[in-house]
């Protein structure tokens, strides 16, 4: 063929500056742009082998990326069906730009986000190589019989020169000449870390640079006995072709997953609670295998640890929005070759295929949840703690996972004991019903603290459930929604007697001349500001002083304080509480009749210590007297 110059169809003159200017700074994704076309060459010309339709011998089908940093050059040079000059011309000249103008005009207004998305969905692929290079050439030569190699050039103008090759082999090789601004694509470390982001699992084994292994020397030993070994270098293959989502999983054993957990994070020391597999092939094509992370403490939890990918190619780590919520906790893969590859995450989160994707995901994290459970309760129960917050979140967030969800949740109490709702309502319904037919749950959130609170409850034959995890406070709220004729109450909230009334009251051993003299006594020796005197008629045998806390307020400040309620300034209100003194109380009814003022402030502070102690309210200063005071008593 003769030496041919043309110019590219388009009929402005500035698509390369457009390009090279607004996807400047997604402009690494040239190389996933390259190397998929390179594998998409290469999958086509398998196809043809298995359809019968080429019959020539496939070979070594890698992939090949290569740096010169001499010459300025990155190469990516493919085995697959190659081109023909008559292929060029309409794939790289002309179907390339068809909507070009639509291009131009769409770019005018496109959001950052979009900017990633565009190339691809405007049939640029190939084009992404001028965002770093100065001038590209393609080297290419069909893999039909006696086809000609074909040379292409192009200096990142609309004008081009098409020429008969040099190439003997079949395949393409696209070299990028690299521009000044964009040198850093000439060095191997940054070329690694770009295959690695972008081609770790294709399909098609890819090849960067050489690595030097150890291996043995046939026929000879050392001096011990053991073979020798010598080191030789190898091509260095940087992705995974068969990765593990794509097998079945009933040939897989645990040990599989946890190596593949380890080949995701490498810098991750924890092993994965739980995996699961997913592989559906209607109304929609999808694999993948999603892992519950161990979570060290509640604030660790990090996003955007679930890869998402479109036949093996990497599209995107952030994936809010696409998959459901709480799952974005989670870490692992989804592969689908149904998500497209060149469009944005706002694209993405309209697409109604997507939201199928995200709907059965939620389905098939419930229904693998129930089977562990079902299977091995008592495994499950272990992990509990672990994956609770996701299980949480979960229910709080998605109706659909609640519905599924109610059959395997787990509530806790303090002596440590596990219930599904079902057993826990059976659990209790006899002796935490209150006057009014309402089913209280208790809980505690810290079991030293409120140690005294809990064993008041417990010698009343309650039961107290522990609620210690960061989402708590958030799901006590959704609990309640669900619950019918149920409350929660936080069992330091009010006295045991108040926060679950029977019908009978207990009589009291003051009269109300008595509470009201007692009650100024103590608003003398408190801090009236941050505690409210409260007299309550208590067994004997409970504290003779305790402080209680609001319920609605204090969840209220807690939900605020994980941002939560959309409540404003609850925050920023110091706490109240009750102090509540007991009537029936020995200690109280002596107080009551004792007409020395000072020996009844000294019994009333250490009274009112005692209970901020129990509540870990007493620091300082304050607890430095305490002590002193303490001391002079025991003398």
């Amino acid at each position: 063929m003769e030496k041919k110059q043309g110019k590219i169809g388009v009929t402005t003159e500035n698509i390369f500056p457009i390009i090279k200017k607004f996807l400047y700074s997604d402009h690494e994704i040239f190389l996933r742009e390259l190397v998929s076309n390179a594998v998409d060459a290469t999958q086509k010309l398998k196809a043809l082998a298995s359809m019968g339709q080429f019959k020539g011998e496939l070979g070594d089908l890698t992939i090949k990326v290569e740096v010169d940093k001499k010459k300025k050059t990155l190469k990516v040079i493919d085995r697959g069906i190659g081109m023909t000059a008559e292929e060029v011309e309409k794939y790289i000249t002309q179907i390339a730009f068809s909507s070009a103008e639509e291009f131009i005009e769409k770019f005018k207004n496109v959001s950052e986000e979009d900017r990633k998305s565009i190339i691809g969905r405007f049939g640029l692929g190939f084009y992404s190589a001028f965002m770093v290079s100065e001038k590209v050439e393609i080297n290419t030569k069909s893999y039909k019989p006696d086809a000609e190699p074909v040379h292409w050039e192009c200096d990142g103008s609309p004008e081009y020169t098409i020429e008969k090759g040099k190439k003997k082999d079949r395949g393409t090789e696209v070299i990028l000449h690299i521009d000044e601004e964009n040198k850093e694509f000439l060095e191997d470390y940054k070329i690694e870390e770009l295959l690695n982001k972008y081609c770790k699992f294709l399909p098609v084994p890819i090849q960067f640079g050489e690595e030097e292994v150890e291996v043995e020397v046939e026929g000879k030993k050392d001096k011990d006995g053991k073979p020798k070994t010598k080191k030789v270098k190898r091509p260095r293959i940087i992705n995974n072709t068969d990765p593990l989502w794509k097998k079945n999983p009933s040939e897989l054993t645990d040990e599989d997953y946890k190596k593949f957990y380890r080949e995701l994070y490498p810098h991750t020391l924890e092993e994965p609670l739980f995996h699961i597999h997913l592989n559906v092939d209607y109304p929609f094509n999808l694999t993948g295998i999603l892992y519950f992370p161990k979570v060290k403490k509640d604030y660790e939890l990090q996003r955007n640890k679930i890869q998402l990918y479109s036949n093996q190619v990497f599209i995107t780590d952030s994936v809010e929005g696409i998959v459901p919520d709480f799952l974005t906790l989670l870490h692992g893969v989804i592969d689908s070759p149904d998500i497209p590859l060149n469009v944005s995450r706002s694209y993405l989160q309209s697409d109604s295929n997507v939201k199928k994707i995200s709907n059965y995901i939620t389905r098939k994290v419930a229904d693998k949840l129930l089977e562990i459970f079902n299977k091995d309760r008592k495994k499950f129960e272990e992990k509990w703690d672990d994956i609770k917050i996701f299980i949480e979140y979960g229910m709080i967030s998605e109706p659909k996972f609640w519905d599924k969800a109610v059959k395997f949740a787990l509530l806790k109490n303090v002596d440590g004991k596990y219930f599904t709702f079902d057993e826990y309502k059976k659990h209790i319904e006899k002796t935490q019903t209150d006057k009014d037919g309402i089913l209280v749950y208790l809980y505690a959130t810290d079991k030293d603290e409120q140690f005294s609170y809990i064993e008041a409850a417990k010698e009343r034959g309650y039961d107290v459930l522990l609620m210690d995890g960061v989402l708590d406070s958030h799901f006590i709220n959704t609990l309640e929604q669900k619950f019918e004729k149920s409350r929660f109450a936080r069992v330091d909230s009010d006295t045991i007697d108040n926060l679950i009334k029977k019908e009978d009251k207990q009589p009291s051993k003051l009269d109300e001349k008595q509470k009201e003299a007692l009650k100024k006594d103590f608003e003398r020796n408190i801090d009236t500001k941050q505690f409210e005197v409260v007299f309550e008629d208590l067994s004997e045998t409970d504290a003779p002083v305790m402080i209680t806390q609001n319920e609605f307020m204090r969840r209220m400040k807690d939900m605020e304080a994980i941002g939560g309620t959309g409540m404003m300034g609850l925050g920023g209100l110091p706490d109240t509480y009750n102090l509540v003194v007991n009537a029936n109380h020995p200690v109280i009814v002596k107080l009551a009749e004792t007409k020395d003022e000072k020996e009844k402030d000294e019994v009333i502070k250490q009274l009112y210590d005692l209970a901020r102690l129990s509540k870990g309210l007493l620091k300082g200063k304050e607890l430095n007297e305490f002590v002193k005071r303490s001391i002079e008593i025991i003398k």
